[in-house]
């Protein structure tokens, strides 16, 4: 499971951290950073998806 949210995490960044916390703050945060621009929004989308096991 973890291979699937890293490539939905690297094509759509707020996927993939849907996929691992749900709908949240970190799900929103990660909304306005791709809106923001693509690199910080894949970047906090990796740390949430690679990061701590939950």
């Amino acid at each position: 499971m973890n291979v699937i949210r890293v490539i939905a995490t690297v094509i759509i960044p707020p996927v993939g951290v849907f996929l691992k916390r749900g709908l949240g703050w970190p799900f929103l945060l990660s909304i306005v950073l791709t809106l923001l621009g693509y690199v910080p929004g894949l970047v906090y989308a990796l740390i949430i998806v690679l990061g701590e096991k939950r």
